[in-house]
């Protein structure tokens, strides 16, 4: 396949029975639509510098031709994936939401459609009403186990006993334990610090985890100690005290 160096976007709608237009466009759609293109167009890996991308308005539908693409690999990549209205889960993640949210604006209007196209119609999208992109891909999920530090906000309960895990990212995990894993826990792990090693399953494209089990509350390692370490100085420091500030020069010239 071979990019073209132009995408065209057009957004068809009717409002009050008159179709919608430079002429006739809510003022949300209007700042709507442009965000939406310029996120599409940047993607997550951003091979898109929206500042060096001209654009041309064009009369009759909400139409906004973007140039200047040639090199953006992924997004051609993309928009040619886009053929396939069932790879959704292909492309892009930011690329992918965009449609999805242009899916769901279609479904509860009728009226409500999109258009993707390069120049020589080649590549050619349309999201509306009928169109189905979804993701029939499932995602692979693996079974792994791993070590996750946090701070515990919350264990316990009698029907399905669990541990409220905050990372220090400020995301909270629930790990399923059992009764016995949290009664046989000699210290008091509530609002303090803690490392867990859990089994879960893992999204391999997100890193998304979910059924997370505690194994174990595992033993943190040994943190930064300064006031040790600086015994450990003064130690060493007494040890060679007696030691010349040329010894090495001298064991050197000794074995010359």
């Amino acid at each position: 396949m071979n990019p073209s160096d132009t995408l065209r976007f057009a957004l068809d709608d009717r409002i009050n029975d008159v179709p919608v237009g430079l002429g006739h466009v809510p003022l949300y759609l209007l700042v709507q639509f442009p965000n939406e293109v310029q996120e599409f167009l940047k993607g997550s890996g951003k091979d898109v510098d929206p500042k060096q991308v001209m654009i041309a308005i064009e009369p009759g539908s909400l139409t906004i031709v973007a140039s200047g693409l040639l090199a953006a690999a992924s997004l051609w990549a993309d928009v040619g994936l886009l053929q396939d209205s069932s790879a959704l889960g292909l492309l892009d993640p930011k690329r992918a939401a965009i449609i999805e949210g242009w899916q769901a604006a279609a479904r509860k209007n009728p009226h409500r459609s999109y258009t993707l196209a390069d120049s020589n119609h080649a590549l050619k999208a349309r999201v509306d009403s009928k169109s189905d992109f979804r993701n029939r891909i499932e995602a692979a999920w693996m079974p792994v186990e791993k070590f996750l530090r946090g701070m515990v906000v919350d264990m316990g309960g009698s029907a399905q006993p669990n541990i409220h895990l905050r990372l220090d990212s400020g995301k909270t995990l629930i790990v399923a334990a059992t009764q016995q894993l949290i009664a046989d826990e000699e210290k008091n792990r509530l609002y303090r610090p803690a490392l867990l090693h859990v089994q879960a399953e893992e999204n391999l494209k997100t890193g998304e985890l979910r059924n997370l089990a505690l194994l174990a509350f595992a033993a943190s390692p040994s943190r930064w100690d300064e006031a040790e370490f600086d015994k450990l100085v003064q130690k060493g420091t007494q040890a060679w005290a007696d030691v010349p500030d040329n010894w090495l020069e001298d064991l050197r010239s000794s074995h010359a």
